[in-house]
């Protein structure tokens, strides 16, 4: 019952939003309005065993990165930086997406975002207690 509430919710606020925002009621029947899951793979040769992934989503022209994650093992070796091209790549060459949007804490890898390309353009600080939380943007498109 919770999950079909929550469905109806979202559906709802949706339909609001979609009412309420000349730039969402343009998205209504396009392919950028359905959030889309994107995820890339990265396996073990011979083991088959996951050395990295990176699992978002597309939505209104942007690519939003929700993890991204390389075994310790399999780390310095440029894998992340694959990882996150190749979901660029295709958010931005089968998808259309202009931009890309993520969020990291201060212990895991704002640096390495910089280093790819984003900008950080939010600080969250105490998120979780003793934790700075980054929100970066980087532009797709030229």
């Amino acid at each position: 019952m919770d999950r079909e509430r929550h469905a109806l919710l979202g559906q709802r606020l949706r339909d609001t939003n979609t009412r309420r925002s000349p730039t969402l009621r343009a998205l209504r029947g396009t392919p950028a309005e359905d959030e889309v899951p994107l995820h890339v793979w990265l396996m073990e040769e011979g083991t088959g065993l996951l050395a990295g992934g990176l699992a978002g989503r597309t939505w209104a022209r942007w690519l939003h990165v929700d993890l991204l994650w390389v075994e310790e093992r399999h780390r310095g070796g440029r894998l992340g930086s694959r990882l996150l091209a190749e979901a660029e790549r295709i958010a931005r060459e089968e998808r259309g997406c202009a931009r890309c949007r993520l969020e990291t804490w201060d212990f895991q890898a704002p640096g390495f975002y910089v280093e790819q390309g984003y900008e950080v353009v939010a600080e969250i600080e105490d998120y979780p207690p003793g934790v700075t939380e980054y929100t970066l943007v980087k532009r797709l498109t030229a």
